[in-house]
């Protein structure tokens, strides 16, 4: 269904529920996903967080400058992108990772037409270092990416099985939403993402769905088309 997609994928699902360092069981598990994936046909891009190394609004980070704190977010972000990177390419697939802060030897540098390159190809690229600014977040960053190499959707990956009106892990009969829009988002509060990728997913009309990736091969499934999830419009 779809032909290009952009995969948000946060920090803490890499934990797996350990909630810090990488899971490596889970992350090949994810590497199988993506390579079910592409054996679809489907270019994929990839925007990793750093949750599960650092993150710069936590409260290990309460008393640093927030400039400081999100770098070290950032840099965690290159550690998930190249562990990611090494368990897809043990399943014989291409695959680059290109860091919005330049570090020459362990990634390429974040420029767009070569990314656009790299997934005509069929390698799968990961972006790392979220937007290579502070004050943006990874969910932010994959707003952003998936514009800019024209994805046909975002998908955002979580532990929750898609958008309720409250978090169902405190409030079990919260309502479940099968589709809604950036405005209810916003106008609910709704702590799906942040505003700020909110607000440019909406301007944009980038398509996003929300599911979850505890299940294996759910990843395949909404590339498939299948209901899973909920699905954000503008």
């Amino acid at each position: 269904m779809y032909k290009r997609v952009l995969l948000k994928i946060s920090g803490e699902a890499l934990a797996a529920g350990r909630g810090f360092g990488i899971d490596a069981v889970f992350i090949h598990k994810v590497a199988e996903e993506l390579a079910a994936v592409h054996a679809l046909g489907c270019q994929i891009g990839i925007v990793v967080g750093g949750g599960n190394f650092f993150r710069g609004v936590a409260q290990q980070a309460i008393d640093m400058d927030r400039v400081a704190a999100d770098h070290m977010g950032m840099l965690s972000t290159v550690i998930n992108a190249i562990a990611l990177q090494d368990a897809v390419e043990k399943r014989g697939i291409f695959c680059r990772v290109m860091s919005a802060i330049e570090m020459h030897q362990v990634s390429e540098p974040y420029i767009r037409r070569r990314a656009m390159r790299h997934l005509e190809k069929g390698r799968i690229v990961i972006f790392a270092a979220g937007t290579g600014n502070p004050f943006f977040s990874t969910d932010t960053a994959a707003a952003l990416r998936a514009m800019e190499i024209k994805a046909d959707i975002l998908l955002k990956a979580t532990s929750v099985d898609g958008i309720y009106s409250a978090d169902p892990k405190k409030v079990p009969d919260a309502t479940r939403y099968n589709q809604i829009t950036y405005n209810d988002i916003l106008h609910q509060n709704l702590g799906v993402m942040d505003t700020t990728a909110v607000s440019l997913c909406r301007d944009n009309n980038m398509p996003m769905m929300v599911f979850s990736m505890r299940e294996q091969g759910n990843i395949a499934r909404v590339v498939a088309g299948e209901k899973i999830g909920t699905l954000v419009t503008a």
